[in-house]
């Protein structure tokens, strides 16, 4: 790491506070905990950090079926059942059948790595708990092989959270916290020129207020997230829409306006 720390990328634009975060979150050796709405850019975040500081990326995409232990080791009794049935060389090593997970392969990396646990909330209550000692030790057992795997390079971690539901007292004592707040309009436009550093400054306006109108209606359910304005920029860009028709007309509104009731929402809205 530079002596600067993190410092956002050429692709990725973050506020102080994010960065700061991020390299308290080093400089401590704990685990970064990202909240934030959908398309603040939590899991593009990892992405960036490991760009910017020239180290590997390791995700673990968690699902509502996902346990700790996946992220550990799995041992694959089935393959080595069926080596053994058609009399495979080495079915006796049952070091040959243990495969380690996105945890484990962060502990065992010959050099440090970023490591994305993407989406905590998706998984059972226990799941966060089940992680704790490793972690706190950044070390696990293997019980088949009598193998303790501790980290060689101690993995810069960093989970994403919906909120979708709480987490363990007990977890979040172990990490540091950071809500990602939903960009301001002069981030926002900083945002956008790194996609598109030629687009025209009053279509991007003109985009930029509806946008900013369309989230600040109160019976919106599906408020649009930062991709999709990137998104329907793109899309008025291609499509060659004239600026004074954007407000107008609202060409493309598919692209921000996900839900039908949504639609007619924003439709109804005398703003525009």
């Amino acid at each position: 790491m530079s002596n600067q720390g993190f410092q956002g990328t050429a692709d990725y634009v973050a506020s102080e506070e994010l960065m700061a975060s991020v390299n308290i979150a080093i400089a401590l050796k704990k685990p970064l905990l990202i909240k934030g709405e959908p398309g603040t850019g939590k899991t593009m975040l990892a992405e960036a950090v490991a760009k910017a500081l020239g180290k590997k990326l390791i995700i673990w995409n968690i699902k509502s079926t996902t346990k700790a232990q996946e992220g550990l080791y799995v041992y694959d009794t089935i393959q080595r059942l069926y080596d053994g049935q058609f009399g495979e060389e080495g079915v006796d090593d049952i070091a040959r059948y243990i495969k380690l997970g996105k945890l484990g392969e962060a502990f065992d990396s010959e050099e440090q790595v970023v490591l994305l646990i993407d989406e905590i909330d998706k998984a059972d209550l226990e799941f966060p708990n089940d992680l704790l000692w490793e972690l706190d030790q950044m070390e696990f057992y293997i019980n088949e092989t009598k193998r303790t795997v501790k980290a060689k390079h101690r993995p810069i971690v960093i989970i994403t959270s919906n909120a979708e539901k709480e987490l363990p007292d007990a977890f979040l004592r172990r990490c540091i916290f950071h809500y990602i707040d939903f960009p301001t309009k002069e981030l926002m436009e900083e945002i956008i020129k790194v996609h598109f550093p030629d687009v025209e400054d009053k279509l991007l306006q003109a985009a930029m207020e509806v946008f900013y109108n369309i989230r600040s209606i109160r019976d919106i359910r599906k408020k649009p997230s930062t991709s999709e304005l990137i998104d329907w920029v793109n899309a008025l860009q291609l499509g060659g829409i004239p600026t004074e028709k954007i407000k107008s007309a609202l060409p493309f509104i598919g692209v921000v306006v996900k839900k039908d009731e949504d639609l007619q929402t924003v439709k109804n809205t005398p703003t525009y």
